[in-house]
């Protein structure tokens, strides 16, 4: 582990086979459960909650990237969130489908495609060992997750 101003970095030759395993299904755990708690947000916050916490012991390489994708997760909690309710809102009240509304579901999709594909991105190549640190959120897994 190399650390610089900061910056907590991993290099393919520092990381066993298992901790890379174990890193990649930390963003894979997210994915499945939201596949498979639609509509509802929370499933996969707290499949990435459970998965840092049995892993709270492990190698600073599983701790860093499960914090990661729990950070990841948060942010877009609360955008899900706001979303789901918002439906429930509109079908439940028979209110009219404002602008607003189709811009912010809008908004949660793109969010949520980015998301996926980064996910399953940073999966893969933590799979083969490679750190991959997502813009914001690496910073604050970083503050979190001291060298």
């Amino acid at each position: 582990m190399e650390h610089q101003e900061g910056i907590i970095t991993f290099t393919p030759q520092q990381v066993s086979e298992d901790e890379r395993e174990y890193a990649s299904n930390s963003y894979l755990m997210s994915l499945f459960a939201l596949f498979a708690g639609l509509p509802l947000p929370i499933f996969n916050l707290l499949a990435t909650i459970i998965f840092v916490v049995g892993k709270k012991r492990s190698t600073k390489f599983v701790r860093w990237h499960g914090m990661q994708a729990l950070i990841s997760q948060i942010f877009i909690f609360f955008f899900n969130t706001v979303g789901f309710w918002w439906t429930i809102s509109v079908i439940l009240h028979k209110t009219e489908i404002t602008n607003y509304y189709i811009a912010y579901i809008f908004l949660i999709v793109i969010i949520n495609i980015i998301e996926i594909v980064s996910t399953i991105y940073t999966s893969i190549q933590t799979r083969k060992g490679i750190h991959v640190r997502w813009f914001l959120f690496s910073d604050i897994t970083d503050n979190i997750i001291k060298p």
